[in-house]
Order: C-alpha cells, then sequence, then structure tokens
C-alpha cells in the first residue's frame, strides 16, 4: 500500500523540504511500546490538551513520541505528514481536518476503527456533520476530539465595563462597541493576518450578513451565483467595515498572540474558534468573570464548525495495531471527551454527555452545537476543512487575503471569488 501511495504522492511533487529533523520530535517511551503523533497543537492550551491524551496512553503503559508541527489550520503539518508518507515511515497516527481525512481514505491509507466504534456506540452519539467526515463508505476511519465552533468572540470584560459596553447582539451593536474602544484609544478587533485567519473572520461576516441558508449555498454549496452575489458584495462591504478596527501590527501574527491582545486588555475582541478560550484558561481567567464569550452577532442561530480528528495509519505491525485501537478508545470515551475540551476550549463531539463538568461558554456552546445539529444549521468552516476541499479552501484564502491586504472593490472580489472557486473545482 505504501508503495503504491508514495508513487502517487512524488508525482504530485511534495516539498520534501519541510520535512523535520528528529531533533523536533519530543519523546517518552515506557518501554512498552510507543506510539507517534502527528499534531499542530503546539500552544500552551492545546499541549495541555494533547497531554490527556498521552497520560491516558501511559496509565495503559503506551509511549508517546510527539511530532508537533507549528501552524494554525494544520497547513504546515499537512506537507510535513505527506513528506512523511512519501520517505515510506508514516507516523502511527495523525491529528487532521474534514476533508484531509478523507482524502488519506481515499488513498486507503487508514487503518478501519469500525470494531472500536461499534463498541463505543459511535454510530449514536457522535452527529451527523461529524460522521460524514469520520466515516468513509460507510466505515469509521478517524476518531472525533471534540466540536469546536468558529463563530465566537472572545471579549475582554474589563474594558467591556470600563466603556460601558453592553454584550453587542447585533452587526450595528458590535461596530459601534469597537468604535467606542478605538475612540478610547485601544484596539477594536485584535486580528491575526494570517491566510486561514482572515478566511475564519471572513467566513462569520458571510454567515452574519446572508444567514444559515445563505452561508451554505455560498461556502458548502458553492453555487456561483451566491458567490457572486449582492449578499456576497455587502459581506464583503461589512468585512471592510471591520478591518478598519485592527492594528496595522496584524500582518503574519498568530492567532494565539492575537488572543493574547485580549487577555492582556491591549484589544477589546478577537473573533475566533473556542480554542481561544484554552489560552485564557491556560492564563488562569474566568469566562464570565474575567472575560466574555458571545457568538457573532448575526450568527446566533447556526454553529460553524471544525473537529480535530485522530487517523491512524495502515501497519502490519500487530503491536502499533493495538495501541492504534486503545488510543481511538480513549479519544471516543465519555470521560476523555470531557477532559479534554476543559483543557482545549472546545465542547465534546459525543452529544449524550451531561455538560455540567464544562465551563460557563462549553455549557452554552454545548447546547448551540446540538440545536443546531437538530436543526441542519450545524454547518463545516470553510476556513477550517469542513466546507469544501483543500483545492477550493485554497482558493478562498487567495480571495479573501488579498481583499484584506489591499483597496479591492467588494463586487470584483465577489466575483473574484466566483471566478476562483470555479476554477478550483474544474
Amino acid at each position: 500500500m505504501i508503495t503504491r501511495l508514495n508513487k502517487y504522492l512524488m508525482a504530485g511533487a511534495i516539498p520534501l523540504a519541510v520535512a523535520l529533523s528528529s531533533t523536533a520530535f519530543a519523546q517518552e517511551s515506557t518501554g512498552k511500546g510507543e506510539v507517534e503523533v502527528l499534531n499542530w497543537w503546539t500552544s500552551g492550551g492545546e499541549a495541555k490538551a494533547l497531554g490527556a491524551l498521552k497520560d491516558q496512553l501511559a496509565d495503559d503503559g503506551i509511549g508517546w513520541k510527539n511530532m508537533p508541527v507549528a501552524g494554525g489550520a494544520g497547513t504546515n503539518a499537512m506537507a510535513v505528514l505527506r513528506s512523511r508518507i512519501t520517505s515510506n515511515n508514516p507516523p502511527t497516527a495523525a491529528q487532521v481536518l474534514g476533508y484531509d481525512a478523507q482524502d488519506w481514505a481515499d488513498r486507503d491509507a487508514l487503518s478501519s476503527l469500525d470494531d472500536v466504534a461499534k463498541a463505543g456506540n459511535w454510530d449514536e452519539v457522535f452527529p451527523q456533520p461529524i460522521q460524514q467526515f469520520a466515516k468513509s463508505d460507510g466505515h469509521w476511519i478517524a476518531a472525533p476530539f471534540e466540536i469546536h465552533s468558529t463563530n465566537w468572540v472572545w471579549a475582554n470584560k474589563s474594558m467591556m465595563d470600563e466603556l460601558g459596553i453592553q454584550q453587542p447582539n447585533t452587526w450595528e451593536e458590535f461596530m459601534a462597541s469597537m468604535k467606542k474602544a478605538q475612540d478610547a484609544g485601544h484596539t477594536g478587533l485584535a486580528y491575526g493576518g494570517q491566510p486561514w485567519q482572515d478566511a475564519t473572520v471572513f467566513e462569520n461576516v458571510v454567515l452574519a450578513t446572508g444567514g444559515a441558508d445563505f452561508y451554505r449555498k455560498a461556502m458548502i454549496d458553492l453555487d456561483p451565483e451566491a458567490l457572486d452575489s449582492d449578499t456576497m458584495i455587502r459581506s464583503f462591504d461589512r468585512f471592510r467595515e471591520l478591518l478598519q478596527y485592527k492594528d496595522d501590527n496584524s500582518p503574519g501574527r498568530d492567532w494565539n498572540l492575537a488572543t493574547a491582545m485580549v487577555i492582556n486588555g491591549d484589544a477589546l475582541y478577537q473573533i475566533m474558534g473556542d480554542w481561544a478560550k484554552g489560552e485564557f484558561l491556560n492564563a488562569g481567567l474566568k469566562p464570565e468573570q474575567d472575560f466574555m464569550c458571545f457568538r457573532t452577532p448575526g450568527t446566533q442561530d447556526a454553529v460553524t464548525f471544525n473537529s480535530d480528528l485522530m487517523i491512524m495509519f495502515k501497519t502490519d505491525d500487530k503491536q502499533q495495531q493495538a495501541m492504534q485501537r486503545t488510543m481511538a478508545e480513549i479519544i471516543g470515551s465519555p470521560e476523555f471527551q470531557i477532559t479534554f475540551s476543559q483543557l482545549k476550549g472546545s465542547v465534546p463531539a459525543r452529544t449524550d454527555l451531561a455538560a455540567d463538568k464544562l465551563d460557563a461558554c462549553a455549557q452554552r456552546g454545548y447546547e448551540q452545537v446540538k440545536t443546531a445539529a437538530e436543526s441542519n444549521t450545524l454547518m463545516g468552516s470553510m476556513a477550517h476543512g469542513y466546507a469544501a476541499p483543500a483545492s477550493v479552501k485554497n482558493a478562498v484564502f487567495d480571495i479573501v487575503s488579498s481583499f484584506v491586504n489591499s483597496d479591492m472593490p467588494s463586487d470584483v472580489a465577489a466575483e473574484q471569488l466566483a471566478m476562483a472557486v470555479q476554477g478550483a473545482r474544474s
């Protein structure tokens, strides 16, 4: 399998230069076998959450060889993963997002998790929008860690109190509150200027402007008329309006550094997925006391999501196969789903758990996710690989980031977005 896969990948000219040296790996072995896990969880909150998996594996006598690849949304990690496969040296498992899991399944590279899923009743406890990506041809090929929502706003509560700002419920109130912060000498919006972050904020604006039906039609169904519509032009207009509240040093900024601006009182808000909450918690702050969390105004009736998935690569090594099953069992277990989300900032991917051990933001988010799943408004995030394949996602990144870093008119941006998506699909 690997030989055939290698030929396929070599034909794609994967850049081997991105492969990490062995000195980048952190290794902890118990002497009873170990798993090597590729991931991009390198921030403080992410590392703590990953530590929960490492600790539970250690309880089962399984060692841990960490393979971290820095870079939000996993763009760098996927390049490194391809280089490892190309060199016939796959890790035991890898953290991936939606369409990437399907991509590896299509290449017949993954171990089946059907036995673990059947024993854990996964068909009943994980919502269908997650199963759509964690299964391939009806078979489980990935273990879902959690559900992250990407339409959250994180706010500095002290600054809100100081300026007399109430939680905004409409887009107009949202803009007015950032103007108030800016007029008082603060940065209204902590912003990370990287393509995936540009797209994360943009998809929030699209959902707030057009609603769930329009978001689905434009960002998931990729309808050309929706992509080049008056509603999309209005979305770009609003996006431009929002961008005036970021600071001039935003280009290239990592997401967790933008989160730190809110934590440290340097900015009022950040629009970001709920992994940002892990940074607040890691700093010892408490939700609704030290910071606020609320859905991006105008998106309260829907949830855009991503879910980290753990895929396991095929191997003939019986010991590795057994350790893969153990790792999948842990990830899908009720206890781990709660513990992991407490550290990561997410909510459990399972929908059958009591939420009393989650914090105030997560309790609210968990109920919103379950409601959205029942009302068909739990929708994949374009920015995070759950709305469209990577080729389309990257085309959207190009247009949105070009818009952010230029004075491109909104009607031109909408037209180019439709053309870029069409080109990526052809």
